[in-house]
């Protein structure tokens, strides 16, 4: 299967970038290109990617509203989205990420990192960038009181994946570390999102950092 791919962001010279990155590999495609962010929703919408690399800060738009647009509860076609930042502990990360995005990297992450992080959304998983992980967590939760733990209890291995997914692990890491298939992790990580009430595996990573789940083995 090929992943159709749309880049979205103000530099030409970066849009071009990740161009040659992407479409260095076989399975991927870029199928359009956005310098803006109402540009980037109208492409989605017409071209209807697998996958939209989206640059935070836009003009007409910016990555947490385009974000919105494509990825939230009222996306008439959801596209998964993986938004792009300079900054470590860019402010507006977080909101994106509460809004659908599918995961998020830093420019400077590298190749590898950016391909992997394509066909992680593709395949649900999520991939943030190690660098940032726990930085932004916790800049996120902060080292204030616990928030309201959901109201159906986590089993005990739940709480132990829901903290590597807190991690950034992938399924296939998890299920390696713990001994059990990769289905098993998909089911569990399944059940977690619906006792946390979240859409993705990000809204799992950054509740388990609220409920001082991460770290937990």
């Amino acid at each position: 299967m090929t992943i159709r791919v749309l880049i979205a962001d103000d530099q030409e010279m970066v849009r071009r970038g990740l161009r040659r990155i992407l479409e260095s590999q076989p399975d991927i495609q870029v199928v359009c290109e956005a310098a803006d962010g109402v540009a980037a929703v109208e492409m989605a919408r017409r071209f209807q990617p697998d996958v939209a690399l989206v640059d935070i800060r836009m003009p007409r738009m910016d990555g947490i509203e385009v974000t919105r647009a494509l990825a939230g509860p009222g996306a008439a076609v959801p596209t998964k989205v993986v938004v792009v930042t300079t900054f470590d502990l860019d402010e507006y990360v977080y909101p994106a990420l509460r809004h659908g995005a599918s995961g998020f990297l830093v420019k400077r992450s590298g190749p590898a990192l950016l391909v992997e992080a394509v066909r992680a959304a593709v395949a649900g998983d999520t991939l943030i960038s190690p660098s940032v992980t726990v930085r932004l967590l916790r800049h996120v939760t902060g080292d204030g009181p616990r928030h309201t733990p959901p109201s159906e209890p986590l089993t005990e291995r739940e709480i132990e994946i829901a903290g590597q997914v807190a991690e950034g692990k992938t399924n296939a890491d998890i299920a390696a570390e713990l001994f059990i298939s990769p289905g098993t992790v998909k089911t569990h990580v399944a059940s977690i999102q619906r006792k946390l009430g979240v859409r993705n595996r990000v809204g799992i990573a950054v509740r388990a950092w609220e409920l001082g789940y991460a770290g937990v083995r």
